[in-house]
């Protein structure tokens, strides 16, 4: 059984492993990097309709063997009519022709659009998805300001902080493709981390009001525990609709769907963890949610 003095411990020593991974992930990141997809980086942009009876494994599997590059595939809603994206040689002289290629593996190529995004676009992208994040973040911290004593609501941003960095980290250590998908997908992790976050937050402050006598350390461990039910079950319902979407969602939907599943998992832990462990260490008491007096006027 877990009484409260060995709960305290374990949100520690789950404190302590997040700040490991924390740093690793910042150190990943400054000496590897992310590996930007085309939504990014620029490259070529191709709108086919081939034989209905292929899939988008055999239509990549083939490309990838002739453009001897990654090449990403997917559908654009009719069948046979596909979306393609491959990167751009730096001369386009150099680009081979793509409709002799698919005319090799299927009867019917019809090319309805090629355009290239460029560099300068791509950077552009890139910018502006760092802005929305740090945009995001910002408007996280006013609300979060204007809601909590500064104590709670630093936990609550370090744990949003820390879903985000481990995020990236994993995109940095595995090397997977970071593209406007996976951007999507960070965004929407920040919102269900958040809300994690304020459910614990509330439930620290109104057991603050109402144990004027006990100390921080019991009081986050009787959040954790009066709130462990209804995160458990959030969190698992929406763990299995995103597992779903990994497993049958295909390659268009991998991205999305392993950043959702991953950022929940570290949402959930944050919570449990670093949200409750800052108000601690900052020495949070029940006097800080104390209305003040106001002295009457001479």
């Amino acid at each position: 059984m877990i009484t409260m003095k060995n709960a305290t411990k374990l949100r520690r020593i789950g404190s302590l492993i997040s700040c490991v991974l924390m740093v690793l992930s910042i150190f990943t990141l400054s000496t590897k990097g992310l590996n930007f997809g085309l939504d990014f980086t620029g490259g070529m942009i191709s709108e086919v309709q081939l034989d209905s009876t292929l899939t988008a494994n055999q239509i990549q599997d083939k490309l990838e063997a002739a453009l001897q590059q990654p090449v990403t595939v997917v559908s654009a809603g009719e069948a046979g009519d596909w979306v393609l994206r491959y990167a751009a040689p730096e001369k386009l002289s150099e680009q081979p022709e793509l409709k002799p290629i698919l005319e090799s593996f299927s009867q019917t190529v019809e090319m309805i659009n090629v355009s290239l995004v460029g560099p300068q676009v791509g950077q552009e992208l890139a910018e502006q998805g760092g802005l929305a994040v740090l945009i995001t973040l910002l408007v996280i911290l006013g609300y979060l300001s204007f809601r909590f004593e500064w104590r709670l609501a630093s936990g609550a941003l370090l744990a949003l902080v820390h879903d985000v960095v481990l995020l990236l980290g994993f995109f940095s250590i595995t090397g997977m493709e970071f593209n406007l998908t996976v951007l999507a997908a960070l965004l929407a992790v920040l919102g269900y981390s958040l809300n994690d976050s304020i459910i614990i937050s509330d439930r620290i402050r109104e057991l603050l009001k109402a144990n004027v006598t006990l100390p921080i350390a019991e009081l986050n461990n009787r959040a954790i525990a009066s709130t462990m039910s209804r995160t458990l079950i959030t969190s698992g319902t929406t763990l299995i609709s995103v597992g779903s979407l990994w497993l049958l969602g295909g390659e268009p939907l991998y991205g999305f769907s392993i950043t959702m599943f991953i950022g929940i998992v570290a949402g959930t832990w944050s919570t449990m963890t670093v949200a409750t462990i800052i108000p601690e260490m900052t020495n949070l008491r029940p006097e800080h949610y104390m209305p003040t007096p106001v002295s009457d006027a001479p």
